[in-house]
C-alpha cells in the first residue's frame, strides 16, 4: 500500500502542519506502508517576498491553486497512480480544494479546526477576522471540505463546529470521525539539573518560580490575561510570567509597564525543543487561556512534562485536558489567579500532575495511526 500525503506549500512555513505531516509519515511507515509526500511547487513564488502579504501572497496563490492542481491531474492520470493500492491524504484542511482532483474512495483529509472558516463567516467567537479575499477563500475551503468522503477531525469540538457549518447536513452517510492528535515530538519531565543548565543562558535560575505561556501573539491566544492575572497575584506570589513563542508584542509590554509589572515579564522567542521541554518542566504552572482552538497541543505537552495546567473552560480545552486541569473563564483573570493559588497546596498540585500523566496516554502515535488505518480501511485494502 502506498500512501501519498498532500503537504503544505513550503514558503508558508506552516510549522505545526509540517510536524503533523511528518508524524503521519513516520507512523504509516512503521505500519508497513510506502510513503510519499507531494507539495505545491514553488514556481511563481519569490523567496524574498512575504507569503502572507501583497504580491508574495498572490504569487503563492498561483502556485497553490493554479499550478499544483494541474500537477495533481497529471500525476493521478498516470497508470501507477490509478491503482487501488494508492491512497491520498490531505494533511491540512486548508488544502481541501485539492480533494476534487483525488479519487473519492481512496482519499481523505484531516480537519484541524474551522476557526478561519468561522471567522470568515462572521463568528466573532472564532477571533479570526478575515479580509474580503479571505472570506472568499475560506468559503471555498468549506465547500470542498464538506464534500470529503473520509475525514478525521482532531477533536469532538472541531467536528461539531464543522457539521454545524456544512451545508444541508452533507456529513451524513460519510466517514467523518474524531481522531485526536498525537504528540509530534517527545515531551517528558526533565530533571532540575538538566533544565537548570538549559535555562541558565536565558537568565533563568532553576529555583525561579514562573508561570509559562506557550503560543503565538494572535489575539485568540489571550496573552493579556496573564498580565492581568499577575496583577491579581500581587502581594500573594512574587514570581514572573514567561511567554514562549512569538516575541511579546510592544503593546502588551507597554501594558505591563503601565501596571508596574515589566520586571516580572519575560519573552523567549521560539525556543528550540529541548528548551521548551525545560520550560514546561520548570514552570510553577502552565497557563493556557485561549479563546478558540481546534485542539490545543500545548495542554498535553505541559502535562507530559509534569506541569500543572490552568486553561480556558471553552471547548476543546476540557476535552483535551481530560479533566486533568483547572478550567476557568478566559475573560476573568481573577479566576485564573485563584486557580493558581490553589496549586500552592502540594497535595492538590501533585494529584493534578498525576492525572495529567494519565490523560496523555490517550494521545500516543500508535493510537492515532490505528485510528487513521481504521478510518481509511487501509488494512482491508492491504489484505486484498
Amino acid at each position: 500500500m502506498t500512501i501519498i500525503f498532500i503537504g503544505n506549500y513550503k514558503p508558508d512555513k506552516q510549522e505545526s502542519m509540517e510536524r503533523f505531516t511528518l508524524m503521519l509519515s513516520e507512523g504509516f511507515t512503521n505500519a508497513g506502508m510506502e510513503i510519499k509526500i507531494w507539495r505545491p511547487y514553488v514556481f511563481f513564488g519569490i523567496k524574498s517576498l512575504d507569503p502572507y502579504k501583497g504580491l508574495g501572497k498572490y504569487l503563492g496563490y498561483l502556485d497553490k491553486w493554479l499550478v499544483f492542481p494541474l500537477v495533481l491531474k497529471f500525476r493521478i492520470l498516470t497508470k501507477v497512480n490509478k491503482a487501488n493500492s494508492v491512497f491520498y491524504h490531505v494533511c491540512d484542511h486548508s488544502n481541501a480544494p485539492y480533494l476534487k482532483y483525488l479519487p473519492k474512495n481512496n482519499s481523505g483529509i484531516t480537519c484541524h479546526d474551522v476557526l478561519a472558516i468561522r471567522g470568515a463567516l462572521g463568528y466573532a467567537d472564532a477571533y479570526c477576522p478575515a479580509t474580503k479575499m479571505g472570506q472568499i477563500l475560506q468559503k471555498w475551503i468549506l465547500k470542498n471540505l464538506s464534500k470529503a468522503h473520509k475525514m478525521a477531525c482532531v477533536s469532538h469540538h472541531t467536528m461539531f463546529q464543522l457539521k454545524e457549518l456544512s451545508p444541508s447536513a452533507s456529513w451524513k452517510n460519510k466517514e467523518w470521525r474524531v481522531i485526536h492528535n498525537a504528540f509530534n515530538a517527545p515531551f517528558y519531565p526533565m530533571l532540575p539539573e538538566e533544565y537548570g543548565t538549559l535555562l541558565k543562558p536565558f537568565g533563568m535560575d532553576k529555583a525561579d518560580e514562573f508561570i509559562l505561556h506557550v503560543g503565538s501573539s494572535l489575539p485568540r491566544k489571550n496573552r493579556k490575561l496573564l498580565i492581568d492575572m499577575l496583577k491579581k497575584l500581587e502581594g500573594k506570589w512574587h514570581g514572573y510570567v514567561c511567554f514562549a513563542g512569538d516575541v511579546l508584542e510592544k503593546e502588551l509590554m507597554d501594558y505591563a509597564t503601565h501596571l508596574g509589572l515589566s520586571h516580572r515579564v519575560m519573552s523567549m522567542e521560539r525556543p528550540e525543543h529541548t528548551v521548551l521541554v525545560a520550560l514546561f518542566s520548570a514552570c510553577k504552572a502552565f497557563v493556557f487561556p485561549s479563546l478558540s482552538e481546534g485542539f490545543g497541543w500545548p495542554l498535553i505537552e505541559a502535562q507530559a512534562c509534569g506541569a500543572p495546567v490552568i486553561a480556558s473552560n471553552l471547548n476543546p480545552m476540557p476535552e483535551v485536558s481530560g479533566g486533568a486541569a483547572i478550567h476557568a473563564d478566559p475573560l476573568n483573570p481573577q479566576l485564573f489567579a485563584e486557580a493558581f493559588l490553589k496549586l500552592q497546596n502540594e497535595s492538590f498540585r501533585n494529584e493534578l500532575i498525576e492525572k495529567g500523566f494519565e490523560n496523555i496516554q490517550r494521545f500516543s502515535n500508535e493510537q492515532m495511526i490505528h485510528g487513521y488505518l481504521d478510518l481509511f480501511d487501509l488494512k482491508k485494502q492491504e489484505q486484498s
